[in-house]
């Protein structure tokens, strides 16, 4: 919380930015317990093969987040500290369902209060997993800021059309994560049994599926550009500044689909490490570098610099892709 005021300038927001989006951050960095809880107890869910219910929860906890959006902005005239209210207040309801179902439930994975207690052994292996995986989630949120420190120069509407873009680039994401998570889950298992053929088969249906679905939603958002960028502001130059994002890198985006489940399948595969290295290296290093490089000494216009996005993409799939086959074709060695 103390810390955010530095990120803010860190970003090179501006100053009229600054306190409204200081008041959401520290009202939301102190509620995120209850998003940790949610997470980690939909994982344990999903592990067993349980995805419907956490999907129930988060769809009824979206939908009071928005109308406590509504009842705290509109009636109570909280402004933005509402909307971080009304976040915050839906994450902790989510974690209350989850926890009340698993200390609910009569199978294996029931929660009971007085048998918690760290067990390092299994700390170690849950670490050794998870520990590289949520670097690697802090990686695209760190990259995201440097992306978001270029825009930061440009004029307001064209802060404010990445802002719209970056929203529409979140619902894409949906489908991406999805397919990510079902891939880990579903070779975790399989390797588990010894079927290292039917998690091979699943790995290679999910990425096709995922490419499907997001090419698919790729056509309609670059054919529905402007429209799409209209449901979040009626400001003609936002919605042109908008536009060009998504037409620039919205088809790249099949290649972070490969990225994420690929990522997924290997972390499935106990190896967490890989992904984590590959993602620094294209998402950080190679496109922080583009940036430098392309806004000194080639042209500083905002579509180049949100093209660094497609270039940390596209380079990360090829490490990715070539890495997976391997650690594929040779698991001992690896």
């Amino acid at each position: 919380v103390k810390g955010v005021r530095f990120m803010l300038d860190f970003m090179d927001t501006p100053e009229d930015v600054i306190a409204p989006a200081g008041t959401y951050l520290r009202i939301y960095f102190l509620g995120i317990s209850g998003l940790l809880i949610y997470n980690m107890g939909s994982g344990i869910l999903r592990a067993v093969g349980d995805t419907t219910r956490p999907l129930y929860f988060l769809i009824l906890t979206s939908i009071m987040n928005i109308v406590l959006d509504l009842v705290l902005v509109l009636n109570a005239g909280l402004g933005i500290a509402g909307v971080a209210i009304a976040t915050i207040i839906s994450q902790f309801i989510s974690a209350i369902l989850i926890l009340v179902l698993l200390m609910g439930t009569k199978d294996i994975y029931k929660l009971t209060l007085p048998d918690l207690r760290i067990d390092f052994l299994i700390l170690r292996d849950i670490f050794a997993v998870g520990l590289p995986a949520g670097i690697q989630s802090v990686i695209t949120a760190f990259s995201n800021v440097f992306v978001q420190s270029y825009i930061n120069h440009f004029q307001s509407a064209v802060m404010a059309g990445w802002g719209c873009y970056n929203k529409i680039d979140q619902f894409i994401m949906l489908p991406i994560g999805s397919f990510a998570m079902a891939s880990t889950t579903f070779v975790s298992q399989n390797i588990g049994a010894g079927n290292q053929k039917r998690a091979t088969l699943g790995t290679k249906i999910s990425v096709g599926m995922a490419v499907l679905i997001n090419f698919v939603i790729a056509v309609l958002l670059f054919v529905f550009a402007d429209f799409s960028v209209r449901l979040f502001t009626s400001d003609p130059e936002v919605i042109r500044a908008g536009a060009v994002f998504l037409h620039v890198n919205t088809f790249f985006l099949l290649f972070n689909t490969v990225n994420h489940v690929l990522a997924g399948a290997l972390r499935g595969h106990g190896d967490s490490r890989a992904p984590m290295i590959i993602m620094l290296i294209g998402f950080v290093a190679i496109r922080q570098t583009y940036l430098y490089l392309i806004t000194h000494y080639v042209i500083n216009v905002p579509w180049v610099v949100g093209f660094g996005y497609p270039v940390g993409w596209t380079a990360t799939c090829i490490m990715e892709t070539l890495y997976f086959y391997y650690r594929w074709n040779h698991p001992k060695t690896v």
